[in-house]
Parts: C-alpha cells; sequence; structure tokens
C-alpha cells in the first residue's frame, strides 16, 4: 500500500531524526529569535549573553580587541609574504591569513588604525572619540560579543532543519515580494529582535554553503539586516523624540518594506548573478510542494532529511566554534579600518555635506522643515548611521528630527559597522555597491517617511 503524505507527515514524528531537528532548532529560535524584556529592553537571548560577556570582561575588551586585530594584522602580513607550509594542510587558517592583496592591506589599516587609537599615537584625528576612538571602544566590544556567542550558536538556525521548514512555510510569502527563498526570513527576524551583524553572519554563512545565489546574498545582506528594535530607540533618544517610538518604528517598517520591495528590482542588486558560490546555476527549487503534499508536511519532511545528515555535535560545535574565529579575527580588523577611514572623512572634510546638497530641493518639495541643515545629515550616515541623530540635535523642528532620525535608520548601509561587515564577508558586493544601494535606499524611503511625519506633526 502506497504512504499517502498524510501517513508520510505522521511517520516523521515517530522518527529520531524528528527530534534532532526539533530540539536544537527550538533552542536557536530562542536564542536568536525570542523577544525579550532584559534591563528595560526589548531584545534577544544572544544579545544578553553578548552583553553579559561585556559586563564580566569589562576593560579586559578592550584590550584584548586590540591585541586580536593588530596579530592579525602582523599575521596577514607575514602568512602572506612567507606563505608557511602548515597553511596548506589547513584551509580555514589559509582562508584566514591569506586573503586577497586588498584585503591584505585592509588588515594593516585597521592593525595601525587600532594600535594609534589604544595608545592615542599619531595624529589626534585617528584616535579621538568622534573617529578611532568610537569603532574601538563604542562598538568592538559589543561585535566581539555578538560575533562570540552567536558564531557558536549559529549551527542551531543553519544545520539541523529550521530553515528547510521556514523555508518552505515562508516560499509564498518571500518569493513573490522579494524574490527571495523563504529561509531569508530568518536572517531579518534575527536582525530585527536582535542585530543586524547577526542577519549578516547569516546570509553569509548560507551564501558559503550554496543556499543562496550571489543576488539573492547580495539582496538579503543589504536589504533584510535590519537595524534592531534596541538602537532604533537609541537613535530616536539622541534626537529627544522617545514619546513617539511606536510611530517611529511603524514609520520605518513602513519605510523599509517598500525598499524591500524596489530594491532587488532595479540595478545594482538585479545585476548580481542567480548563480551559487561556486558558479553552479541552481537546480530545480526545493521550495516547490510536490503535488498531493501539504506546505507543513512538506517543510517538515526536508527539516528531518536535513537534521538526518547531522553526523556528531562535536562538528556541529567545531563548525560554531570556526564562525566564531572566522568572524572575530576576520572581520573585526575590516571594521576598524573602515570604520576609522569612514569617520575621518566625515569629521574632517565637507565631503558628506556637499553630497548632500542635492537633496536640498527634494526636501523642499516635501516640505521638510529647514531642508538646508537637513540636507548635511543625509549622506553622512553611509560613514556611521549614529552621526545624523548627532547633528540633528541642532536643528529646531521636530518633525525634521523625527525624519532624520527615521531615515539614518531605513538607509541600514553604513561603513561603520554594516558596510564593513559586508565586505568582509563573501557576500558579492563592492563599496561601490554599497554606496548606490545607500542613495537609492535614501531616495525611496525619504518620501515614505515624510509623508507619514506629515501625518504625526
Amino acid at each position: 500500500m502506497m504512504n499517502t503524505p498524510e501517513t508520510i507527515h505522521i511517520s516523521l514524528w515517530k522518527q529520531k531524526h524528528f527530534w534532532i531537528f526539533l530540539l536544537p532548532s527550538v533552542a536557536g529560535v530562542f536564542l536568536f529569535m525570542a523577544p525579550i524584556s532584559f534591563a528595560g529592553d526589548i531584545t534577544i537571548p544572544v544579545a544578553i549573553l553578548a552583553n553579559t560577556l561585556k559586563a564580566v570582561m569589562g576593560g579586559l575588551l578592550v584590550p584584548l580587541v586590540t591585541a586580536i586585530i593588530a596579530v592579525m594584522a602582523v599575521a596577514t602580513v607575514a602568512a602572506t609574504a612567507l606563505k608557511p607550509s602548515f597553511l596548506e594542510k589547513s584551509p580555514f587558517l589559509k582562508g584566514l591569513l591569506t586573503p586577497s592583496p586588498l584585503w591584505v592591506a585592509i588588515r594593516l589599516i585597521g592593525g595601525l588604525a587600532i594600535v594609534a587609537t589604544f595608545f592615542e599615537l599619531g595624529p589626534e584625528v585617528i584616535w579621538s572619540g568622534d573617529t578611532g576612538g568610537l569603532v574601538l571602544y563604542e562598538l568592538l566590544p559589543t561585535l566581539f560579543a555578538v560575533f562570540f556567542f552567536a558564531g557558536l550558536l549559529l549551527p542551531l538556525l543553519l544545520n539541523f532543519g529550521l530553515l528547510e521548514l521556514f523555508g518552505t512555510l515562508l516560499s509564498t510569502v518571500m518569493r513573490p515580494l522579494f524574490n527571495l527563498p523563504g529561509r531569508s526570513a530568518i536572517d531579518c527576524t534575527a536582525s530585527w529582535l536582535g542585530d543586524g551583524s547577526v542577519g549578516i553572519l547569516l546570509t553569509s554563512k548560507q551564501y558559503e554553503g550554496s543556499f543562496y545565489t550571489q543576488r539573492e546574498a547580495a539582496v538579503v545582506g543589504t536589504t533584510f539586516s535590519a537595524v534592531s528594535i534596541t538602537f532604533s530607540l537609541v537613535v530616536l533618544a539622541q534626537v529627544n523624540l522617545e514619546h513617539l517610538f511606536l510611530p517611529f518604528y511603524g514609520t520605518i517598517c513602513a519605510a523599509g518594506f517598500v525598499a524591500a520591495i524596489i530594491m532587488p528590482r532595479i540595478p545594482p542588486l538585479r545585476w548580481k548573478k542567480d548563480i551559487f558560490i561556486d558558479g553552479a546555476k541552481p537546480g530545480e527549487d526545493a521550495e516547490v510542494i510536490p503535488e498531493g503534499a501539504t506546505v507543513f508536511s512538506w517543510g517538515l519532511s526536508l527539516a528531518v532529511k536535513r537534521a538526518g545528515q547531522v553526523v556528531s555535535l562535536r562538528k556541529e560545535a567545531a563548525e560554531g566554534a570556526k564562525n566564531a574565529v572566522d568572524m572575530v579575527f576576520g572581520v573585526l580588523p575590516v571594521v576598524m579600518a573602515l570604520g576609522t577611514v569612514a569617520l575621518i572623512i566625515a569629521e574632517t572634510t565637507s565631503l558628506f555635506t556637499i553630497l548632500g546638497m542635492p537633496f536640498i530641493p527634494l526636501l523642499n518639495l516635501l516640505a521638510v522643515p529647514e531642508a538646508v541643515a537637513a540636507s548635511e545629515t543625509l549622506v553622512v550616515g553611509f560613514a556611521d548611521m549614529f552621526i545624523p541623530a548627532i547633528l540633528a540635535g541642532s536643528i529646531e523642528s521636530d518633525m525634521t528630527r523625527f525624519i532624520i532620525a527615521a531615515l539614518s535608520v531605513t538607509q541600514l548601509i553604513y561603513l561603520s559597522e554594516v558596510g564593513a561587515l559586508l565586505l568582509g564577508s563573501k557576500i558579492p558586493v563592492n563599496v561601490v555597491d554599497l554606496f548606490v544601494i545607500f542613495l537609492l535606499r535614501t531616495v525611496i524611503t525619504l518620501p515614505v517617511i515624510a509623508g507619514l511625519a506629515h501625518l504625526l506633526f
């Protein structure tokens, strides 16, 4: 007698592989996506673990991060020049220590910048609290702690079938709206509730595992690695409008949704190739539901099948450790280098002010008060998301400060963190792509934000 989809569905619950899927996946959902109220903020357990690590390590964290980035600069230059034989025996170490010449130079810049900042050597513009000091003391300790736990625990989301289940369940939403796999919704949720860096880490690992094509990875990394609720509140507090948080976050969600629909359909994201990291083309879509099966039963079947491929927990733990090492040792130097350079440009030149001038007519058209002052904040967010909110402090109009704060969050691409993380990952985007995407997101989301702001004020 032939099994029906229903009997197959029932039999899955009796398989040991079902429990191998269920227990780690539930743990992963809890750690990365369960919203918890902690210390007055809504956050996720991974972020709580990261904050706890920061509190426990205290003043040791900055010297540790400094040592890591400085050592990586020296080790990368030495490994690239000397090509020691032991690297050939370890593909992981070879990939970590011998990047392309461009990334060798960036790591070297990061090493020099962090040593200068930590010891306050050389020109103050390098190590001041507005440039290198901001990256070292405010950003890198948080990224270190997030990468440590997120990297270790990421296999719970990636390797036990959860993405196969969610990818099937959400394909009916993600494909028509964004032309993306259903599994991409996991990246967005983890970013939204926790931290954008977690979403980028998820996306990068799925791209490296040939679950995303180049186009899909670029779209997800630049569109769905959203800013967390917590950081959005910090930005709003900087412009003294905390009492408007609900309409503020609603505005961010509305503008972000519009951008997410439009951005994948226009260049440069539209021009990205639909091929995997190894050059292979996608085969038959695994998210297509076979005739006679339900969405849930098919998704569960794929999830249990994926769980059956797990060899041992030790191997999964080793993969998690490699994830953490790859992000901490490989990406933090990039963040230090690019973040410091971008902030120096923002602080010492009029580049971003000049780039913002073409937006004055658009701001006037949208009836934004103090349009000239507002224009000076629009492009500077490419260096760091927090700078526009700081500059907005001199603007009297509540509406304009609201618009600037919301726009700085929905622009999403800023070199001091998200941009540097994307460039440091294997996601196929370059700095020109990121700047064009940043400008396009500005043009797309500004009218949405301004329109909603006029309804509020």
